[in-house]
């Protein structure tokens, strides 16, 4: 017996408590999800109220050319890549040193069998339907990722991870869905026509300039200003108003997820996730308790032996 091994034991329940508290603390925010999933029905996107909603649907690209993933140059809707370098430390050890990383921003659309709406995909968590990992001899790739062969068989001194959305990928949504109007508000769009009006001073003059002395005062800015509110209203009120919806990032902190399954798999996914981690927690409780033992009985025996 030595107070090293005592040391040993206090230090395996420190770690084992530390774990335990981080599995409790993902275990309660699992827990959270899974009653915000329940609480949450899963609804039409022509039928979804503004707040936080529940969707599905697939994918499309929200303008005519889909985006392509940066590696392998593949289509789709959303992307994330890295590249990493092999390197050596002093002890020869081999380690991967990121070199490049990135994630797409873009807009997708989410459409099912009745409308569509799009979807910001920035701080999303995303579950990707594709996952690929290989190895190169060059800082960037050369062609598609290989389709045949375990990562075991290869070899190389750069590594590539690509995770995709693609086109008509099935998508569950968790998160916030706004509206917002393509007609711009009137403050704004009177301000585009004064400036539009500013570039031909000769019609501003021989509209605005009353008093005829070459140039446009205070007052007669204040009448411009009024005829350029009044020329948008009238033009908002016969033009129709449209609206796109939204769906992004919680303002309260609920979840975002964007994930390439149905419902049900959505909903077993978080129990799952649950599941494992209170197993997690438990394991390193016992653990902890059982160091915690283990170091006291080394410290009373060490008592009565001196």
């Amino acid at each position: 017996m030595s107070n090293s091994q005592i040391t040993h034991y206090w230090l395996a329940a420190a770690a084992c408590g530390a774990v335990a508290l981080w599995a409790l603390y993902r275990f309660l925010g699992s827990l959270r999800r899974d009653r915000l999933l329940a609480d949450t029905p899963l609804v039409k996107i022509r039928s979804a109220a503004q707040g936080y909603v529940r969707l599905f649907g697939r994918a499309a690209p929200a303008s005519d050319t889909p985006l392509t993933a940066p590696l392998s140059s593949r289509p789709c809707v959303w992307w994330r890549y890295s590249v990493e370098e092999k390197t050596r430390d002093a002890r020869g050890r081999k380690h991967w040193r990121s070199i490049d990383s990135g994630t797409s921003v873009d807009l997708f659309v989410l459409a099912d069998a009745d409308a569509q709406c799009l979807v910001g995909p920035v701080n999303a968590e995303i579950t990707p339907t594709t996952r690929n990992v290989w190895y190169g001899s060059e800082s960037r790739p050369m062609g598609s990722p290989p389709r045949s062969g375990g990562l075991f068989f290869q070899s190389g001194d750069y590594r590539y991870s690509e995770r995709l959305l693609s086109v008509g990928d099935q998508l569950s949504v968790l998160g916030e869905l706004r509206s917002h109007s393509e007609v711009s508000s009137t403050d704004a769009a009177a301000a585009a026509l004064l400036t539009q009006w500013k570039h031909d001073q000769k019609a501003l003059l021989a509209r605005f300039d009353r008093n005829h002395d070459g140039r446009i005062d205070a007052a007669e800015w204040d009448a411009a200003r009024q005829a350029a509110v009044e020329e948008v209203r009238s033009q908002t009120v016969q033009t129709p108003i449209t609206r796109m919806s939204v769906i992004s990032q919680p303002t309260n902190g609920e979840p975002f997820l964007i994930a390439a399954m149905d419902d049900a798999q959505l909903v077993r996914r978080e129990k799952l996730h649950a599941a494992l981690f209170f197993s997690l927690g438990l394991l390193c409780v016992t653990l902890c308790a059982w160091a915690i033992e283990h170091a006291r009985a080394l410290e009373t025996a060490m008592t009565a032996s001196g």
